[in-house]
């Protein structure tokens, strides 16, 4: 197991106290390659190393932890290194939001969310506020229409 420079992601071998970088394996347990693929086995290999996409920090004891993902990450066509999980974590702690899903594309400078709202938290919220909100009933009524009717 080694220990890859990430410095897109400002993660080092370098790195103090704790090295930090892309997780790779190497070792006769170790995959040699995609099937009949040798695109993609060219892509997931450093030198006959394994690339796992995961970003791993050495600690004191010698274990390693895992601490990120290097493979959900893209750039934005500004330049902009965006991690969608992290966005996704962070989103989904308001009691607002029951699904969320972030999307990017290189060659946008924008990013698409797509968001499914708890609709009930939604309503108790207004309730509590002492101000009127659509029903669930209706809204749902309006999303779906009359199909399910």
């Amino acid at each position: 197991m080694r220990l890859a420079d990430l410095a897109d992601m400002n993660y080092m071998t370098s790195d103090k106290p704790y090295p930090r970088g892309e997780i790779q394996l190497k070792g006769p347990s170790v995959t040699t390659g995609y099937f009949k693929d040798a695109k993609r086995s060219a892509e997931a290999f450093d030198n006959g190393w394994l690339k796992t996409g995961d970003v791993g920090m050495i600690l004191p004891n010698g274990s390693v932890k895992i601490i990120d993902r290097a493979k959900n990450i893209f750039k934005l066509s500004q330049g902009e290194y965006i991690a969608p999980d992290k966005l996704e974590g962070a989103y989904s702690l308001s009691p607002f939001i029951q699904e969320i899903f972030v999307h990017g594309d290189s060659l946008e400078s924008t990013l698409v969310c797509i968001v499914v709202p708890d609709f009930e938290a939604i309503e108790a919220y207004y309730k509590k506020l002492g101000k009127s909100f659509l029903s669930i009933k209706i809204l749902t009524f309006l999303l779906k229409g009359k199909r399910d009717s």
